[in-house]
């Protein structure tokens, strides 16, 4: 353990030795003007910051990551040490580490130096603080999340709570606005409806989801595709517990929102194919037609696909088989690989065709048992960053 916190530390230096120094050789490389080298501390910040986003916003985290390390060398240049700015770096960093899968612990450790900054801060009396309480909430959200991602989830209850006290007295003073507060919500909401979930707390994790998705549909609309993510984790809880119908209309109301956006052949498969799952968890014959009719859109999709293409339309092949046979069909189950050239449907059809699900079905309150070899299955193929 001391080894990896000595092998760590060498690398974070490392990293801000060269936070403050940009070669001419990756000047060229990122087409910068050379007088980018003498540009003063507080310009070269911004540039940073606004390339971090920027790579941020196109999911290359490990470009950011760097540039979000240049900004705590730059920002304690620009700043000092006891500024409340340093302590946003540092968040901000931490925030970089999250992107990543297994920083956890590295981010851990920038929110608490952040939490350090802030303590410590010297903060003029007779100026506006609104920023360094934003900063508050940010730091105390980021350590809910990472000590959620170190599965200490009381600890990481605590946080949140408090990052919710905070931005609500924030929202009653007037120092944020209502938009701004929802943000906020729905990004503490999510954290906490994951904690509850990461301790097999179905039932106190989905007043938080329900929660969250309203706060998205009232800050992005219903069919932005930042839905998406939460419908699908919402479904996940409403089937483990039994509310099949409400996970399958939910998970029906994110294939839409993809179908609607262009997906690739594969992402328009694997939102398919999370609607048959659930379909065929609930473990009731009237949603045996939707199980099959996705299973088929789904392999429609990646008929003619090679690579991990072919692998995704094997593996959901074999699901449909088995699907088939327990359903009492074994021998069109014999039928199924002879017969994928008749798969090939249109995703306008796919998408009327959940539009009139969607219809049919409606929300249960009685939980029902799974069916067959899907009773364990998670209906939820991937997890996506709402931050």
């Amino acid at each position: 353990m001391q080894e990896s916190q000595e092998t760590h530390i060498s690398n974070h230096l490392e990293e801000i030795v060269a936070a403050v120094s940009i070669t001419p050789r990756k000047m060229l490389q990122n087409k910068l003007p050379q007088t980018a080298l003498f540009q003063p501390p507080r310009e070269k910040l911004h540039l940073c910051e606004e390339k971090a986003k920027s790579y941020s916003s196109s999911h290359e985290y490990k470009q950011a990551l760097q540039e979000l390390v240049r900004c705590v060398a730059l920002t304690r240049i620009c700043y000092g040490d006891s500024h409340w700015k340093l302590a946003e770096a540092h968040v901000n960093l931490a925030q970089g580490y999250l992107q990543l899968k297994g920083l956890s612990l590295q981010a851990k450790q920038h929110a608490e130096k952040a939490k350090e900054i802030l303590t410590n801060s010297i903060v003029h009396p007779y100026n506006d603080n609104t920023d360094v309480f934003k900063c508050s909430v940010e730091l105390f959200h980021t350590m809910g999340r990472a000590l959620l991602s170190l599965q200490k989830f009381k600890e990481a209850s605590e946080n949140l709570t408090k990052a919710e006290r905070l931005s609500k007295e924030l929202l009653q003073c007037g120092r944020i606005i209502k938009e701004e507060w929802i943000e906020i919500q729905t990004q503490i909401k999510l954290s906490f409806a994951q904690v509850y979930q990461g301790q097999k707390k179905s039932k106190e994790a989905l007043p938080h989801y329900q929660e969250a998705l309203e706060y998205i549909e009232i800050s992005k609309g219903e069919k932005s595709l930042e839905c998406v993510p939460t419908l699908r984790e919402l479904a996940g809880v409403e089937q483990a517990l039994g509310f099949h119908d409400a996970s399958i209309n939910h998970l029906l109301q994110a294939h839409l929102i993809v179908l609607s956006r262009n997906p690739s052949q594969e992402e328009a498969a694997v939102s398919a194919h999370s609607v048959a799952c659930a379909a065929v968890a609930s473990g009731r014959p009237e949603h045996h037609d939707v199980a099959e009719q996705y299973f088929q859109d789904s392999m429609a999709n990646l008929k003619d696909a090679e690579g991990i293409g072919k692998a995704k339309f094997l593996s959901i092949q074999d699901d449909y088989c088995h699907f088939l046979q327990v359903t009492g069909q074994k021998e069109t189950s014999l039928w199924v690989p002879a017969g994928a050239g008749q798969w090939g449907r249109a995703q306008g059809q796919s998408q009327a065709r959940a539009q009139g699900c969607a219809q049919t079905t409606s929300d249960v309150s009685q939980p029902t048992c799974g069916l067959g070899p899907f009773a364990n299955r998670k209906v939820i193929l991937g997890k996506e960053n709402a931050f």
